[in-house]
């Protein structure tokens, strides 16, 4: 079973998220675009401290998976595809969100199944 706060996975959610979420201190933003980096960076932060926390919790990862896909697409849906450095931080964050999510699913899946046997 994964002790909690050890699975590498959700260290580079927790970090992708603070990135996200202070990139607009750096790059040029819109406020629409601002405010959607500061959200989902803090959600995906947050996640990612939930599934260090509590290694078990599959959901957790598919969450990640959700945040990080909303995040590639907030450029088009939230209209600041013209700004170039905040699309590609949000298109780069988002896929490596959704990948870390997806890396990590299996480690919950096996840190749950090893909590099964113990009810």
């Amino acid at each position: 079973m994964t002790k909690a706060w050890t699975r590498w996975q959700d260290w580079a959610e927790v970090a992708i998220g603070a990135l996200v979420l202070l990139s607009p201190l750096v790059v040029e933003t819109s406020t629409a675009a601002m405010w959607t980096m500061i959200v989902l960076g803090a959600l995906i932060a947050i996640d990612g401290l939930a599934s260090l926390a509590m290694p078990a919790m599959v959901y957790g990862e598919w969450f990640q998976m959700l945040l990080g896909a909303l995040l590639f697409i907030s450029p088009w849906v939230m209209g600041y595809s013209d700004l170039m450095a905040a699309s590609w931080v949000s298109w780069v964050g988002g896929v490596l969100t959704v990948a870390m999510g997806a890396m990590a699913v299996p480690a919950a899946n096996a840190a749950h199944s090893g909590l099964a046997g113990s009810h």
